[in-house]
Parts: C-alpha cells; sequence; structure tokens
C-alpha cells in the first residue's frame, strides 16, 4: 500500500480536492491513494486576516492553489517571486534549505510540500518580527 495516510481526530475537517471532509465521532484514518491529490488540514489553514507576514502571505498563497481557489500554473511565477523575496531575508542555512525544498515543490507542482516547507519559517519570522519589535525598527 502506498499514497497519504491521513489520521484525523474526532470531527477533524480535511479539504481534498476542493470538498471539505469531516471525520465521525471517533479518530479514523485514511488512505489518499489517488497521487497528486491536493490536500488541506483545516486545523492547519491560514485564514486570510492571518496572512499579515510576508511568510504567512506566501503560505496562503500555496493553500489557495490547493484549496482549488487559484489555479497552479497561474500561481507558479508569482510563488517564485515570494519565495525569492524571503530568500532575502533568510540567509542562515536552514531556512535555505526550506526554500529550496519550496521553490522546488513549486515547480514540480507539489503545493502542499511547498506549504509544509514554508510553514516551518514562520517561528522563525516570529523571532525576527519580535525582535525587530524589540529594538524599535517597526
Amino acid at each position: 500500500m502506498s499514497g497519504l495516510v491521513l489520521k484525523l481526530s474526532p470531527r477533524e475537517r480535511v479539504l481534498v480536492n476542493g470538498a471539505v471532509i469531516e471525520n465521525g465521532e471517533r479518530r479514523s484514518r485514511l488512505s489518499i491513494m489517488t497521487p497528486n491529490a491536493n490536500i488541506l488540514r483545516l486545523r492547519d489553514a491560514i485564514h486570510p486576516e492571518e496572512a499579515t507576514t510576508p511568510v504567512r502571505r506566501a503560505c496562503y498563497a500555496a493553500q489557495l492553489v490547493l484549496s482549488g481557489d487559484h489555479n497552479a500554473e497561474d500561481s507558479r511565477m508569482p510563488m517564485l517571486k515570494r519565495i525569492e523575496e524571503l530568500s532575502q531575508v533568510f540567509t542562515d542555512s536552514d531556512s535555505r534549505a526550506n526554500l529550496t525544498k519550496a521553490t522546488e515543490a513549486v515547480i514540480e507542482g507539489q503545493h502542499y510540500q511547498c506549504l509544509k516547507s514554508l510553514r516551518s519559517l514562520i517561528p522563525r519570522e516570529d523571532r525576527v518580527l519580535a525582535h525587530t519589535k524589540v529594538q524599535g525598527t517597526i
């Protein structure tokens, strides 16, 4: 057996190819056998009003492709531009590795992997913004 395995909590919602699916009363496990299915756990979703920082806006853009709200081909260049802009700020090797993964994922049309790589930068961005606020430059 291959494919993605989702372990869902009771009443957890997940978006699969644009359809919202809600789990029942018990924990369950689903095997997604279709390659390249667009899947997003709604508990991980970034809401539009939360997309207030560069990394969160990039995550939200990837999320819009996963939800079917934006066309993957039309979103490719704007997403690559956002990632390139982030690479000007995040220069440490771990961040660069995540940005490289995000870039490769966009090129390959793997928007979930792009989102996953970009989400890992949110804690770093939060630390940078908190430090900047403390320094009084924002």
